[in-house]
């Protein structure tokens, strides 16, 4: 078996199928790793959730930010009337099944000796913190009060991890870092505001990989996320959201001994400098 983790997709369906191609994929051979992010902002976000759930076992998907955005949405009691790239998907004849299945889906994968989350882990968590409070996080997002908590799910605060954080602050810090970090202060704090590429940063800022003193540096950690770092490989990690809404490319590492990269060019649905990443 050949295994492929996947960057980003947000709706860019054509592209995934042209990657798979290229890697030949074989679903009754191989399986894929899909970094999060499978939907939003691309033209295909209904063809792409699909697919991916009709994988079953040869798929491996860890939630992403945009991923919780359509959950959040799906669980609003007026709908919006606005079209954008989630119309499609909440108005399908199938989507109550697809977001019991999506929410179903974790925040932190571990298997092969990789490790595989959306965004990052805060410098405070060694591998057992990160898979106690993944699996705190998936029990709310799967338990009968899932509505009630995505809509108190949004926030920046808190931002820094306590071992007394309890209730829904806690499971929002740890959304927060497994879906949406980038940088962290000096101090282990999450920022929310800088997206750019490292050197771009203010200097008290700090990719989250590269905390001294980081606890899961022994981990071998597959993200994404983040389009404007690019394709990353150093500090034990690899960054894998090449940017493939953007005009990017579309990657895939095969998992092993050593890591193989593949990656696509992609037409490009936005532009970086009129939207936010």
């Amino acid at each position: 078996m050949s295994v492929y983790a996947i960057g980003d997709l947000q709706g860019c369906y054509e592209e995934l199928l042209r990657l798979l191609d290229v890697i030949s994929f074989d679903q009754t051979q191989d399986q894929l790793w899909f970094a999060g992010d499978l939907v939003n902002r691309g033209p295909n976000s209904l063809e792409t959730l699909r697919f991916v759930k009709s994988l079953g076992n040869s798929a491996v998907v860890v939630l992403g930010n945009h991923d919780l955005h359509l959950l959040a949405a799906f669980c609003q009691e007026k709908k919006s009337e606005k079209k954008n790239s989630l119309h499609q998907v909440l108005e399908a004849p199938d989507c109550d099944e697809l977001m019991h299945w999506l929410r179903h889906r974790p925040l932190f994968h571990y298997q092969l000796g990789f490790c595989m989350v959306h965004a990052g882990l805060p410098p405070q968590w060694d591998f057992a913190k990160t898979v106690k409070m993944a699996r705190k996080a998936e029990a709310v997002l799967r338990g009968a009060g899932y509505r009630d908590f995505l809509k108190q799910m949004y926030g920046d605060k808190p931002n820094r991890w306590s071992a007394k954080l309890k209730g829904t602050g806690q499971i929002r810090f740890s959304i927060n870092c497994f879906t949406r970090m980038r940088y962290c202060d000096k101090d282990g704090s999450l920022d929310f505001d800088c997206s750019g590429a490292p050197g771009t940063q203010p200097k008290h800022l700090i990719p989250w990989f590269q905390m001294p003193e980081r606890k899961s540096a022994a981990m071998k950690i597959i993200f994404g996320h983040w389009s404007a770092l690019g394709y990353y490989a150093g500090d034990n990690c690899y960054g894998i959201d090449t940017g493939c809404l953007w005009g990017g490319q579309l990657t895939a590492l095969k998992l092993g001994d050593s890591v193989e990269r593949f990656s696509i060019d992609c037409e490009g649905y936005k532009k970086p400098s009129l939207v936010k990443a």
